[in-house]
């Protein structure tokens, strides 16, 4: 990649989260228990929350091979399962693990008092 284009990127990634912004989903005590995931809705938008050991993460609950619902899937192993088609996606990464390229998009989390807050 060329540095221009790299420079672009860039820029076009800071502008991303500048347009986003934290926004309240739901009280810690709503989180789901550790092993598990939910979902949330959070004005238009459906989020799968996966609490791996303490770890929580926020991504699209729309799973890209079928539109399977995330949030009603099973955690194994550091990955959300779809409950539709078995298709696994890294809580890190979002990367399908058998197609990287393949993403779900993630939501990054912070905690403030007894709010969950996502970057949307």
């Amino acid at each position: 990649m060329r540095k221009s284009q790299r420079a672009q990127d860039h820029i076009i990634e800071e502008a991303k989260e500048l347009m986003s912004e934290f926004v309240r989903i739901c009280a810690k005590s709503e989180l789901p228990p550790s092993g598990d995931a939910r979902e949330i809705v959070v004005g238009e938008k459906t989020l799968c929350i996966a609490n791996e050991n303490g770890a929580i993460c926020a991504m699209d609950n729309v799973c890209p091979h079928r539109g399977g619902p995330l949030g009603q899937g099973m955690l194994e192993g550091g990955k959300l399962v779809c409950p539709w088609h078995a298709w696994a996606f890294d809580l890190r990464t979002g990367a399908a693990v058998h197609s990287p390229q393949t993403k779900v998009e993630l939501y990054e989390i912070k905690i403030d008092g007894d709010d969950v807050l996502a970057r949307i």
